[in-house]
């Protein structure tokens, strides 16, 4: 009935993970789930992404900025202003550009595996 979603579209998207139509969060910057999809009706509480994108993402963009940072420290040996301005705002723009993503990434995985009676 409904198309096998492509989580890594879905999730750049936010979309719903069965019809692909409806909006996954609430309106505004928020990580708020909706109660149910507006297009097809999927109840979204039985999914929970936890504190996953969140433990993710701070493992994935330590393993990634600190060794730039110390590279930048040790070729070029910046001010410690601009460590704190530049990997501060980095590290800052990219968890909050990726936090949705991965969240809508972990809940299209938890609908396609039917975790937690998720249909």
């Amino acid at each position: 009935m409904f198309p096998d979603p492509d989580m890594f579209k879905l999730a750049l998207a936010c979309k719903c993970p069965r019809c692909r139509e409806g909006d996954l969060y609430k309106p505004g910057f928020t990580l708020d789930l909706r109660d149910v999809c507006p297009a097809c009706g999927l109840d979204y509480s039985k999914g929970d992404a936890a504190d996953g994108p969140a433990v993710f993402l701070i493992f994935v963009l330590g393993f990634l900025l600190v060794p730039l940072a110390l590279w930048l420290e040790f070729s070029v040996h910046p001010p410690l202003w601009v460590h704190a301005a530049l990997w501060g705002a980095l590290a800052l723009g990219l968890t909050l550009g990726l936090l949705r993503p991965l969240k809508a990434y972990i809940l299209a995985l938890q609908f396609k595996h039917r975790a937690r009676d998720f249909e």
